[in-house]
């Protein structure tokens, strides 16, 4: 499906975050599983962040996902910090229980993954009470490789079940790979890799205290209960510790003494050159979340569908996460087209905007 650039996104360090809260969030996922729209749901964390910068597979899975919500309160300080309109913490334990204690229209869900019997003892768990939530199925296929647990048998059993939400467990990386791999050929409208979400209804891990949660302090209570986390903790915080001090803390103060003026925001302008197999659209002026509209109209043209792009930002003064989370949408799309985009000519104070938020990668070398 083309992409949806009506989604208000944002970019925090390379990755895609919808400003969704957690009832807009279970909104969206009821509307997909009632109406059999494909959504697949990320949740990136403090671990997905720093995977991401290296891993350009795993960062691709979320930027090709259809809803991207912040899972993780380092990510919700380091928008506060940055003045990024993403204000809510909307962890994927949390949307699930959302989603576990409505009334309104149960929703069908498979459980793929987790340890052994883990998955059994969650679907059984899940459909002893009354709750907005019916498990119609489960498996749990072991430690294979993406390939062994993307065999047609597999699959059928999953639409055999006909669920309208799958939830896999399979570890972040692996997860989100077996997700790219099998998207298409799953009948379920919704899927996404929510971790531990298995776990907690089973019973055999129990969720850290509310006041945890909410003060960024439920990494300890998951080493409390799985010290095995620790390993995975200190690294996340030690390359957390470096992009705060290498982009987050810089691009904030560069945000201090660089702001757009108005008659920039009006001298915003798009102008697209049709050459053939290829759309070359040239940019002026500054471009942030308060005028980004009319942009979103033109990626969304049937102009631009099924050709390259190459976007030209010589006339472009200053853009902000909006812009960038916007171009991530477009990088997405472009490449589930098998097409080409190139962002080229930007001014250095723009190319240091695209570093500051990791997303450098999106421009055309020099």
């Amino acid at each position: 499906m083309p992409a949806n650039f009506d989604r208000e996104v944002h970019c925090l360090l390379g990755l895609p975050f919808d400003a969704v809260s957690m009832a807009g969030a279970a909104k969206s996922i009821r509307a997909a599983a009632e109406n059999r729209i494909p959504c697949f749901l990320s949740t990136p964390n403090l671990n997905f962040l720093v995977a991401a910068q290296s891993d350009i597979a795993f960062r691709n899975s979320v930027i090709n996902s259809d809803l991207s919500i912040a899972d993780g309160m380092p990510l919700i300080w380091i928008a506060r910090l940055l003045g990024v309109p993403i204000r809510e913490r909307v962890a994927g334990s949390a949307l699930f229980e959302t989603l576990r204690s409505g009334s309104v229209r149960q929703i069908t869900i498979y459980f793929f993954g987790g340890p052994n019997g883990v998955a059994e003892n969650a679907c059984r768990r899940l459909n002893a009470e009354a709750g907005g939530l019916r498990c119609v199925g489960f498996d749990s296929p072991g430690f294979g490789s993406v390939d062994e647990m993307s065999s047609e048998a597999v699959l059928q059993r999953i639409n055999d079940s006909n669920p309208e939400f799958l939830v896999v467990s399979l570890g972040a990386r692996k997860g989100q790979a077996w997700i790219e791999r099998n998207r298409s050929r799953i009948s379920a409208p919704v899927i996404s890799h929510l971790g531990a979400v298995v776990n907690f209804v089973a019973g055999t891990v129990k969720r850290a205290p509310v006041w945890m949660q909410k003060v960024g302090l439920e990494w300890l209570w998951r080493i409390k209960e799985d010290p095995v986390l620790w390993r995975r903790y200190l690294f996340d915080g030690l390359a957390l510790l470096r992009l705060l001090a290498t982009r987050v803390v810089p691009y904030a103060w560069f945000k201090l003494f660089h702001k757009p003026e108005v008659r920039e925001l009006e001298f915003a302008a798009i102008t697209l050159f049709d050459e053939g197999a290829r759309i070359s659209i040239r940019l002026r002026g500054a471009w942030d979340n308060a005028n980004i509209a009319p942009l979103r109209e033109c990626f969304a043209s049937p102009v631009l569908a099924g050709k390259d792009i190459r976007i030209e930002l010589q006339d472009v003064t200053y853009i902000d996460s909006a812009f960038i989370g916007l171009m991530l949408l477009l990088y997405g799309d472009r490449g589930r087209q098998e097409r080409q985009l190139s962002i080229a000519n930007a001014k250095p104070e723009v190319r240091r905007i695209f570093r500051y938020g990791c997303a450098e990668y999106l421009l055309e070398r020099k």
